[in-house]
């Protein structure tokens, strides 16, 4: 009788644990990782880059640029320039990478565009995207490591980054 009873009382025990369980999918997370992943995501080392301009290869110059020696690094180290690689289509939809380059280093990166249809969506970007720009700011290239869980998106950055930093000069 007390096996019975251990049994009963256990079995019923996993059950409301089970049940009570809140996943990944549930409201709560939906809603928190959606207002995270709907604004484009960006990281910046540098100052502010609110005054460059956000075309496809645009540039905008900080200062005179008269100097002695090469021309051109005299003015790449006073520009900024913008540019936004091609769009990569992914198995869940496009990602697009807008890379800011200033005196030959990056100093931000933004995801323009990226998968955001469904909640799964929302919370595996809202992970991944972050990651995936502190890791090129901080390696200065596209030579870097995919986001576990995360394999189409990051394929599609990596894509789309190679493809501004190539437009770039990089």
């Amino acid at each position: 009788m007390n096996k019975i009873v251990l049994w009963l009382m256990s079995t019923l025990t996993v059950l409301v644990l089970l049940f009570g369980y809140h996943t990944s999918t549930s409201s709560q997370a939906s809603a928190s990782a959606s207002s995270s992943a709907v604004a484009p995501i960006s990281g910046s080392t540098g100052p502010s880059s609110s005054g460059t301009s956000t075309g496809s290869s645009s540039s905008s110059s900080s200062g005179s640029g008269s100097g002695s020696g090469s021309g051109s690094s005299s003015a790449s180290a006073s520009a900024s320039t913008t540019v936004t690689g091609d769009a990569a289509d992914t198995r869940y939809g496009p990602v697009q990478v807008q890379v800011t380059i200033a005196g030959g280093s990056i100093t931000d990166v933004s995801v323009v565009d990226y998968p955001s249809e469904n909640g799964k969506d929302q919370e595996i970007n809202a992970r991944a995207l972050p990651v995936l720009v502190q890791e090129t700011l901080d390696a200065q290239s596209s030579s870097i490591d995919m986001v576990s869980g995360a394999t189409y998106t990051s394929e599609g950055y990596l894509q789309s980054l190679q493809s501004a930093l190539d437009q770039a000069g990089l």
